[in-house]
């Protein structure tokens, strides 16, 4: 099959078919470039092979007889594959599984390729109502749900969305969802024109100097500088969401978390049924977000716009 493949640099390549016992092979149909994507490719995880782990697709086989009634449909999955057999994945958890894979990060060739393989379980049939290319953002969508399962945000709550970038813009459409008062913070101008269309409440970061403490900072900028920058905003005892991931470090000072009791949450995949909802109902809107589409053979294009604009798709 045809495949973005990573090995230092990137190319595309033609690889084998792998065989995976218990699992279904899905053909691509659109598959979505993220901020760490762009992160493997400057080293992030050290991974090698084929990234991408957002994605929609057909099932066109499956190892079980059992499984069926998913051959033809159309399918987003989870990205994490679990032991099956460790305390994690006893509880359900194996998004924490020591032995775990992860589509197109860890042990396991990703979405940018003509195929892909899951388990059953790993597999959500969607909707006939929802189009390919807002389906293509299901685990984005749940990953920004996740922040719904780790706090108690409510209508009085004050929050800030720090990054104006792909990740930022649908976290910010989640969370309005709760009718806490959500400002979206950014340094782009266009995005966060994007942002105001949607409906959310932006402004330009250099305009917060702390004076105003929120209760929740969500931090999605994607560079080792966003930590230090939400802590600033924050009020005593408030919360600090932390999205981001990248190749780096940070460096800071940690004893204002100390001094004034702050809480730090990491938070990465989250529930696909309700971000299936979300995105099916329209009270998320990914279509301003969408800024071409691409075959695997542009992928130099494809990476070069995903690192200037908003969403950029690969169409296998």
């Amino acid at each position: 099959m045809k495949a973005l493949y990573i090995n230092g640099a990137m190319e595309l390549r033609d690889v084998p078919l792998p065989s995976r016992p218990n699992e279904c092979r899905v053909r691509v149909l659109l598959a979505g470039i993220c901020g760490t994507d762009l992160q493997i490719l400057n080293g992030y995880a050290a991974f090698k092979g084929v990234p991408g782990h957002e994605f929609v697709g057909i099932v066109e086989d499956v190892s079980s007889d059992t499984d069926g009634p998913l051959v033809g449909r159309r399918v987003v999955g989870e990205i994490n594959v679990g032991c099956d057999n460790c305390r994690w994945c006893q509880d359900g958890i194996k998004e924490h599984c020591p032995a775990r894979s992860v589509l197109g990060i860890r042990h396991r060739f990703g979405a940018f390729a003509e195929y892909l393989w899951l388990p059953p379980s790993n597999l959500h049939v969607l909707p006939e109502s929802l189009g390919e290319s807002a389906a293509v953002f299901v685990e984005p969508t749940a990953a920004a749900c996740q922040i719904l399962t780790q706090t108690d945000m409510t209508r009085s709550d004050h929050v800030i969305v720090l990054g104006d970038g792909r990740m930022g813009l649908i976290i910010g459409q989640v969370l309005a969802t709760t009718c806490a008062q959500v400002t979206i913070a950014g340094k782009h101008e266009n995005k966060l024109e994007v942002a105001r269309k949607l409906g959310l409440n932006a402004t330009h970061v250099d305009s917060l100097d702390g004076s105003q403490k929120v209760d929740v900072v969500v931090e999605a900028t994607g560079r080792p500088d966003g930590l230090p920058i939400a802590l600033k905003l924050l009020r005593p005892r408030g919360t600090v969401v932390l999205k981001s991931t990248f190749h780096g470090e940070t460096s800071m000072s940690l004893w204002p978390t100390v001094i004034d009791e702050f809480k730090i949450i990491g938070s990465r995949c989250g529930p696909f049924p309700p971000a299936i909802d979300h995105l099916a109902s329209g009270r998320v809107d990914t279509t301003p977000l969408i800024a071409g589409t691409f075959g695997l053979e542009d992928y130099e294009s494809a990476f070069e716009a995903a690192r200037n604009q908003l969403k950029v798709l690969l169409r296998p």
